[in-house]
């Protein structure tokens, strides 16, 4: 009975920690600061990938996301042009570091495509600093950067994150 116990403990312990493996999908709210502040008032993103994991501490991947600024207009003067949304197709590969079992650190590093008018995007980054609530969900914290013709997109987001896990492990 020992064995069994032990051997029952061993395999839980196992799939938590290769939990972090398969594709995932998130979302997030994001508040603007920086030069994008008296443009966009909030913004939503939406993040889908891929992690492979590379042992028990480090996963790599590649994510694709989409990412809309909502136009500020608490600020504009009455009878201005209404601004656009602001959006973004970002492509990116993906690490993840795992110091513990429910902890992680990491980012993303890549391109973000502008989608409307007039933005042509630019290089993307987005440091992530994440808490595992179970098993397959995921809390974070990220910041999110955009170089973009001379300017800085840049946002501080809260967000959850469910992972599909690798069939393999089960």
């Amino acid at each position: 009975m020992k064995l069994f116990g032990l051997t029952l403990i061993c395999t839980l312990a196992g799939a938590l920690l290769f939990a972090q493996e398969g594709f995932k999908i998130g979302i997030n709210g994001e508040v603007p600061v920086g030069d994008n502040q008296d443009v966009v008032s909030l913004g939503i993103g939406a993040d889908v990938g891929y992690m492979w994991a590379l042992g028990e501490v480090v996963d790599v991947g590649a994510m694709a996301g989409f990412i809309n600024g909502f136009p500020e207009k608490y600020h504009q003067e009455v009878g201005s042009p209404d601004l656009p949304n602001v959006q973004f197709l970002p492509l990116a590969a993906s690490v993840r570091i795992w110091p513990s079992n429910s902890f992680s650190f990491g980012g993303q590093i890549g391109t973000a495509i502008g989608i409307n008018e007039g933005n042509d995007g630019g290089f993307y980054y987005k440091p992530t600093i994440g808490y595992l609530m179970g098993a397959v969900t995921e809390i974070n914290l990220s910041y999110t950067g955009i170089a973009v013709d001379n300017a800085q997109w840049a946002t501080v987001n809260l967000g959850i994150l469910y992972t599909f896990p690798s069939k393999r492990f089960y």
